[in-house]
């Protein structure tokens, strides 16, 4: 892009007050500087005369932006006045002063010019050579070539043929009208916009831009591992640009879709990412929330610094397989313990995943580093562990490691923990009525609620929305704001009814958060008699493969923890054999004794009450056998058994 960059002497001759013409190019920049001095808390202002139209007017600030228009004060004090993308309708007579003090008309003109609009884009390793050319159009040939460079709140001269600078350099070619600029063993503050000139006017001060160049200082490009199907968090640092937009793009399609949150200070959805500016901090939090192979490769972290300018880091993303999910179970009161496993030289992170799948920080949480689980002790075996486990605790957990690398943070999360609660089986009996008691954090207090059986579909779903009270066939669902919790009574039980019931917060997404199980003991009895030394096999039925109940107690109740669970009897002469396809699977039980005697319970969820009845065999053939046992121990034992 061509810019003119015009500086003026200015003096105030006798109260009178001189204009000055100056000339800009459509599309094009243009620079003014006053020889006169101003202060930071004087009120600064700019009018366009034809209009009477207030184009500036400040009193607070050193650097002064509004629009195209942008006024500030040089390394020297002085006033400058800087006007961006030149147009037609930018002509006219200006009036620009301090107020109070002195002013100055001037008068702009501006002209349409093909020549020389560039910009490039310079990218250098730190440290390494940065090379750029700058053309110019024939008629500036014998014109002295000068370097500008953008500072944070200035534009300001910094080589030219009468003021050089050490580790810079100019070669002019003129028979290819290009000058080269050379920048030795380069430093990031080196970093930045730079303004390649021609000193058109030795009298006026007038320097026309001919091309702008964006240099880059690069460090080496940091890596990062995600996971398939894991999380990434990256956070870019800019300390000095903190209120500025920030973006993060894809070097790949040259960056021509910049994800950016759209505001500041809140997190915002981007794709399939979730993009937070940290003003305060002046850090770019992006989160991927859910990491494919498409999603490797280099990218560009960056901050707008100005309408035409930028500042970013390149960072590499690889993705790889080993992402781990599991899921824990723990009841309400008690403690739970997530184990996870990262690489030894990385820091633990450990956070759960809010409503907006947005993992942060836990602080709650007691982190116990245990010993290294590898041979060579490449990698640390760690547990996270929560006292007291209340429904706030429930959700998505990750962990994974924590890398840094100069202004930017690597969080890769690559073991996903889903944490469920547990409440006490409901029991019940054929046609009775069951409650079934869900508590929830208070912070859903405003959100639908759910109660839904096994594998909860949407289907599945009976929903309370914001009424207090719902009721659909045998169900009703009731909410409870004041004590958080609401209530699922189910009436005349079935065994259909049985099963694991989810307690959800509908919320965006549904969160299953607790369960339970109802059981329900049929009516229909089981009524066995056997004798001694008798084999017996008693088939239980069940809805569930993998949640079998068969146990020897005086209440179901009794043999159910952690849910349904088969309860194994540790005896070699029980035995399990089950056939999934039927529905039914079948215990066996040889040599009976009569201690076996007693109320057993079969089933799943589902479940039946078998009274079994051991009694002693009195047939001949066991009398004369144990009589003839007793004749070796003596006469009084013989005359017993024959009493008998």
């Amino acid at each position: 892009m061509k810019i003119l960059l015009i500086f003026f002497t200015f003096y105030l001759i006798s109260g009178a007050v001189r204009c000055f013409s100056v000339t800009g190019y459509s599309g094009g920049s243009l620079l003014v500087e006053s020889q006169r001095f101003w202060y930071s808390y004087s009120v600064k202002y700019m009018h366009k005369l034809s209009e009477w139209k207030t184009v500036l007017y400040d009193k607070k600030h050193a650097w002064i932006n509004e629009g195209q228009f942008t006024l500030f004060q040089n390394n020297e004090g002085k006033l400058v006045i800087y006007i961006r993308d030149l147009n037609q309708q930018d002509a006219g007579r200006y009036e620009i002063g301090v107020e109070g003090q002195w002013y100055i008309n001037m008068a702009l003109n501006v002209k349409e010019d093909s020549c020389c609009k560039v910009s490039k884009r310079v990218i250098v390793s730190n440290g390494e050579t940065a090379t750029f050319s700058c053309e110019y159009s024939q008629s500036h040939i014998n014109d002295p070539k000068i370097i500008f460079k953008e500072g944070e709140d200035s534009i300001e001269m910094i080589y030219s043929t009468w003021n050089k600078k050490e580790r810079f350099s100019v070669s002019d070619d003129k028979q290819k009208n290009i000058f080269s600029v050379r920048i030795s063993a380069v430093r990031p503050d080196d970093g930045g916009v730079y303004f390649c000139g021609v000193w058109i006017n030795r009298h006026s001060y007038t320097y026309s831009i001919i091309n702008t160049v964006n240099l880059h200082i690069m460090n080496k490009v940091p890596e990062v591992t995600g996971y398939s199907g894991g999380r990434l968090m990256i956070k870019c640092e800019h300390p000095q640009y903190k209120t500025n937009p920030k973006y993060i793009c894809k070097e790949s399609d040259e960056c021509s879709e910049r994800k950016n949150p759209g505001v500041q200070d809140e997190w915002m959805e981007n794709g399939d990412v979730s993009l937070y500016d940290d003003t305060r901090a002046g850090v770019l939090m992006v989160f991927f929330r859910e990491l494919k192979a498409a999603d490797a490769g280099t990218y560009r972290c960056g901050v707008n610094v100005s309408p035409y300018t930028e500042s970013f880091t390149e960072l590499q993303l690889n993705v790889t397989d080993g992402a781990i999910f599991v899921t824990e179970s723990a009841h309400l009161g008690e403690e739970v313990n997530i184990i996870c496993q990262i690489p030894e030289e990385h820091k633990v992170h450990v956070c759960k995943e809010d409503d907006n799948h947005i993992c942060q920080n836990i602080s709650t949480s007691t982190v116990t580093e245990m010993n290294g689980s590898s041979e060579r002790n490449e990698e640390r075996v760690f547990t996270v562990s929560i006292s007291n486990v209340s429904v706030r605790d429930a959700g998505v957990y990750w962990c994974g490691a924590e890398t840094r690398d100069t202004h930017l943070t690597f969080i890769s999360l690559n073991t996903k923990i889903q944490l469920n609660l547990i409440i006490a089986p409901v029991v019940r009996r054929e046609g009775e009525s069951a409650e079934i008691i869900c508590p929830y954090d208070s912070i859903y207090k405003s959100k639908s609620k759910s109660l839904c059986k096994g594998k909860c579909s949407t289907r599945d779903r009976n929903t309370l929305n914001e009424e207090k009270e719902t009721k659909t066939d045998r169900l009703t669902l009731n909410d409870d704001g004041t004590a958080s919790v609401f209530t699922g009574t189910i009436t005349g039980l079935t065994a259909e009814d049985a099963g694991k019931y989810w307690c959800a917060v509908t919320l965006e997404r549904d969160v299953n958060y607790l369960y339970t199980h109802l059981i329900v003991i049929m009516n229909e009895e089981l009524n066995l008699t056997k004798y001694e030394g008798d084999d017996m096999s008693i088939q239980c039925k069940h809805h569930d493969e993998h949640q079998k109940l068969f146990c020897k107690a005086h209440e179901p109740s009794m043999c159910v923890k952690d849910g349904v669970s088969l309860e194994t009897i540790r005896d070699d002469r029980f035995s399990f054999s089950d056939e999934a396809s039927t529905g039914v699977f079948t215990v066996n039980i040889t040599d009976l004794r009569e201690e076996d005697s007693g109320i057993y319970w079969c089933g799943a969820h589902v479940i039946t009450k078998v009274n079994l009845t051991v009694n002693i065999d009195f047939s001949l053939g066991n009398i004369i056998s144990l009589c003839s046992t007793l004749l070796l121990i003596g006469g009084f034992a013989v005359t017993e058994c024959l009493l008998r």
